[in-house]
Formats: structure tokens, sequence, C-alpha cells
């Protein structure tokens, strides 16, 4: 992930969240406004709290995403960066045929965050708690979601369970959903995103059937165009294993490491991409990942893109298959890369928590479970 640089201080003493908002913005639509949350009967909320607590490795699923429902769009983490981007959201939600609601403050600009952490955790724990909304769709990634997790109301969202959509920096959430609520949740487009076929396929597929979605597509190239070796799909260690995916974005999946809010490890499918890293700063990732017991763990490795990976002039023939390699192959777990996952206009839409089987001998990915009922 890129360098966030060093945070601005605000009139309250803490970095990056000043005290009131500044003037201006990007133009807003008009948005639907979230009911006042009802709450969830204390019985329930226990009962799912304590089966999250137990350690419990089944996870709840949201209802399908139907036409007409209401979908939250907030920017839990970095603002948007383009005039247009709150009005793509709201366009493409509308296109797919749902009714946005636009958390109140999804476009503040504070610095590199959209709006102070209050702000933020206000607008996201509001879209969780409001049962008219059927499910939360992220506007952008960045920085700043480690900031709020341990503000989030999981408990809300265990006692009435709503997909919750993105990637990137939205990994910190996503899996931190998975290991304190007990509910699956959806490592796909950002709500900003322009959909391309392939990815509107899967996000469909995905959120919409509630039957297991099965094996996922590969990106079809052009005829007669030889496929760019970013773009293929490489077994780097064969063989075929069955798990709980996991993870997503490699940066906060570290962060993640040590704290209550990364899911059990133990038998399962580890995602894995990045944007923007210089490759002996992925492989230090991978060392802590070693050094904490996390590699061992698992049942096998997917990984996704890792776009505008840097290469130093010291690194010689180093590659990033090497790297993997250097760290899996001991293991003898199945490993695969180049999956379209991660910063790439064609990806897939993947419900962590759900079990799926990695044949990385064929380059495959298959969902088992359905991830939506």
């Amino acid at each position: 992930m890129p360098s966030a640089g060093r945070p601005a201080t605000g009139s309250t003493g803490r970095p990056g969240v000043p005290s009131s908002p500044p003037a201006g913005g990007p133009s807003r639509p008009t948005p639907g406004t979230m009911r006042a949350p009802s709450s969830p009967s204390r019985a329930r909320t226990r009962e799912l709290t304590q089966a999250v607590r137990m350690g419990s490795k089944t996870s709840l699923r949201p209802p399908k995403l139907e036409p007409g429902q209401r979908v939250a769009l907030v920017a839990p983490a970095g603002p948007l960066l383009e005039r247009d981007d709150l009005q793509r959201g709201v366009e493409l939600c509308r296109a797919l045929g749902y009714e946005p609601v636009l958390g109140r403050h999804a476009d503040r600009h504070e610095g590199y965050l959209a709006g102070t952490d209050r702000e933020r955790l206000d607008d996201l724990n509001a879209a969780l708690r409001d049962p008219a909304v059927a499910a939360v769709w992220c506007l952008r990634g960045g920085y700043g979601m480690t900031r709020i997790l341990d503000g989030v109301d999981f408990a809300a969202l265990a006692a009435r369970p709503k997909a919750v959509i993105g990637f990137s920096d939205v990994t910190a959430l996503l899996n931190a959903i998975v290991a304190r609520a007990g509910v699956v949740a959806f490592h796909g487009p950002m709500a900003r995103s322009q959909l391309t076929p392939f990815s509107r396929f899967h996000f469909d597929r995905v959120l919409t059937l509630p039957g297991a979605a099965g094996r996922l597509g590969r990106v079809a190239p052009p005829a007669d165009v030889l496929v760019p070796e970013a773009a293929r799909i490489v077994p780097l260690i064969p063989g075929v294993a069955d798990g709980p995916l996991v993870g997503g974005n490699c940066t906060l999946v570290q962060c993640l490491v040590g704290t209550p809010y990364l899911p059990d490890l133990d038998g399962a499918l580890l995602v894995l991409e990045d944007v923007d890293e210089d490759l002996y700063r992925v492989d230090r990732m991978l060392s802590h990942f070693r050094l904490a017991g996390v590699l061992r763990r698992l049942a096998g490795v997917v990984v996704g893109r890792f776009t505008g990976m840097r290469r130093g002039g010291g690194d010689g023939a180093t590659g990033f298959d090497r790297v993997l390699l250097s760290y899996l192959e001991p293991l003898g777990i199945p490993v695969a890369l180049g999956f379209p996952v991660g910063h790439v206009d064609d990806q897939w839409t993947l419900p962590l928590g759900v079990r799926a089987r990695l044949d990385a001998t064929a380059g495959e990915l298959e969902l088992l479970e359905p991830a939506v009922r």
C-alpha cells in the first residue's frame, strides 16, 4: 500500500481528526435517509456473540440482495478523490436495481481520511444498525479503517446479518466481520467502480443467488491475442485444498496479525493481493506471517494481483514467484498466482468465511457453499 505520510494533527490533538469540517468538497447527490435503528433482541445478540467467541467456524449468511432494496454507500477509510466519485457510486447502485442511501459524511475530506474517526464510524454503524438497509457498500479504500475498527458494532451485524462489500483498506473491516460477528463478508468492487461485465457477473452471482456459486470464471482475453504474463494464473505449488476464504489486501492482513480481528486461520485458504508495493516489502510481510505462525496453519494460498509491484535495482534475478516459493514451498500446501482479485478492472467478488476449493494445479477456485440465503 502507498505510504500515507505523516498524520496531520487537528485541534482535537488526535492525528487526522479535526474538530470542525472544512468548507467545500464535491457536490452531493440527493441521498435517501437511514432509519433510526431498532434494537435487536438482547438474548439473540448474546447468543450470537457467544457463538462467535466460542470459535465457531460456521459463518452466518446475509439475505440475498433483491431489486429495490436499500444499499448504504459509506466511506469508512480514505476520501473520494474525484468530483464525480459519489455520483458514480449512486448511479452504479441504481443501475444494479438498488436504492442508494448515502452516509451523512460520505463526501467529507479530512486530509487522507473521509472525515473524522467519529464521523466515519457513525456512518458505518448507522448503516449496520438500520433495519431498512439490506447491504453496506464501501465507496473507497485508501487508509483509515483500522483507526475505527474497535468501535464497529459487530453485535448489531451478528443479530441482523447484511452484506458488507469492498476491498483494499476495507480488508480490515471484512475480516473483522468474519472474526467478530461470524458473518460472511464480501471482498469485491467498490461502489464507485465502473463494473466490467466480468466483475458484474461475479458480483451478481455471489450476492443475488442463494446457491453455491461453484467454479469462478477466468478473464477471457480478446480473440487471437496472447494472454499477457501478468494476466495468467500460474500454479506455483500443485495440489487441491478446501477451506474457508480469509484475507484480501496483504498489507491489511498483516496489520490484523496479533489482533482479535483476524479470523481463525486453521485450515483456511488465504487470499492475498496488493498494489504499488516494493518487492522487498512484500517479502517482509510474508516473513512476518511466517514468524507469527500464520503460514503453517493454512490449507492453501490464493494469490491475486500485486498490481504495480516495484523492483529495486539491487533485486537482481529475484522475482515475486521466487519470494512466494521461499516461504510457501516448505509447507507443501497448494498455491496459485494471478487470480482476478485486487486492484484490477476484472475482479471476482469473494465471500470471506465461505468454504472454497483451490485447485492450484488447474488454476481454479470453486465456491462450495452459498454466500447468501
